[in-house]
């Protein structure tokens, strides 16, 4: 059987690129190399495409340019790969260049410029089948403000928030201060609108701390999300896997090794612990499964997604957090970890997000184009 031309595509100029090189390294640890030629693209920290053929090397960053260097040297390396994912029928202008010929794109581009849309769309406008969500799916799970809405239509359970802007900052600080303390009150979880990985994310228990917490996120973000603490909960994770007819795993727990399950926490310090299944209730660990659905559905999600959850130990209620539409794929992630509890072993789940890439581009290329 002819193998599978797979682009591998990792790194961006998202501050999680490592946490993206790292997924990458784990794709092609377990990757089946009889069913796939893997073709490694790395897109470096200033927006650079890169091909290697020295695979350590270009996900070691030896073939990646450093935020700090200077972009001059790889400008022609840089529009071959880029035009490269327009290799489709005879179109001669490309064919020239020598580059692969991919039959689908796996994407393990985590955060902004990756997981918001922007890359999907690239995907789209080259009509090629790629892993994961579609462009609006992509861009509205990003965005943790428009997914409230979103949820809420719905009628998903979710934290008590409120969303602002630099602008509503910069304008009235006195005002968001008092907005946020007269309706939210203490503790407080202040975070990037578009961002993920726990970048940026900060816990505020009083008006400093809420201070330097909204300023930090508005360093990563324009417009930023400010919810109460969901206290005494189980932190809970569900992985969704396909198309029209979406399914649920196990539900698994993260144990945070810090205050809160942060960036250092989740790949750093390696204090965190996972259990799976989850110390829930199973009346609980169904409700988690049934809204995992209702969320992936909610934002026309396609392929896979991660749904994180609050469940308080008291009373059992079930608070919707976020969805992650490219969860991470590392050693230590959630998503395949579930997936291997729920009885699909790594190398299988790769399979399946690769077949659900290629029936939904079909479904795609079978509607009306034109009248």
């Amino acid at each position: 059987m002819e193998k599978i031309q797979l682009g591998l595509l990792f790194g961006g100029r998202s501050c999680e690129h490592e946490v993206s090189v790292t997924s990458a390294r784990s794709i092609l640890s377990v990757i089946d190399q009889q069913r796939y030629d893997v073709h490694l693209i790395g897109i470096d920290k200033l927006g650079h495409w890169h091909l290697g053929n020295n695979i350590d090397a270009l996900i070691d960053g030896k073939a990646v340019l450093p935020a700090s260097s200077s972009a001059s040297a790889n400008d022609e390396a840089s529009k071959e790969v880029s035009l490269s994912l327009y290799q489709k029928g005879n179109l001669t202008a490309v064919e020239q260049i020598a580059a692969p010929k991919l039959d689908v794109i796996f994407p393990v581009l985590h955060g902004t410029f990756g997981e918001d849309g922007t890359i999907q769309g690239v995907f789209e406008t080259a009509d090629i089948p790629y892993v994961g969500c579609g462009v609006a799916a992509s861009a509205l799970a990003m965005d943790k403000a428009l997914a409230k809405q979103i949820f809420a239509a719905a009628d998903i359970p979710q934290s008590p928030c409120q969303i602002h802007t630099r602008f509503d900052w910069q304008s009235d600080k006195a005002g968001v201060l008092s907005s946020i303390e007269q309706s939210l009150g203490s503790p407080l979880f202040i975070k990037p609108a578009n961002l993920g990985s726990s970048v940026g994310i900060s816990k505020a228990h009083d008006r400093n701390s809420l201070i330097s917490a909204i300023e930090l996120a508005l360093e990563f973000d324009n417009k930023i999300v400010v919810e109460s603490a969901m206290e005494n909960c189980h932190e809970v994770e569900c992985a969704v896997l396909g198309n029209q007819d979406p399914q649920a795993s196990v539900v698994g727990e993260i144990i945070p090794g810090a205050e809160f399950y942060d960036y250092q926490t989740k790949y750093i310090d390696d204090k965190s612990k996972t259990m799976i299944p989850a110390q829930i209730s199973e009346a609980a660990a169904e409700q988690v499964r049934e809204l995992s659905l209702r969320a992936f559905k909610a934002i026309d999600g396609s392929g896979l997604a991660r749904v994180d959850f609050f469940v308080n130990k008291d009373s059992g209620e079930v608070t919707l957090n976020e969805i992650n539409t490219l969860p991470g794929f590392t050693p230590i992630s959630m998503y395949p970890l579930l997936w291997q509890k729920s009885g699909i072993a790594y190398a299988d789940l790769i399979d399946q997000l690769v077949d659900l890439a290629f029936e939904r581009h079909r479904a795609n290329a079978a509607l009306k184009r034109s009248f």
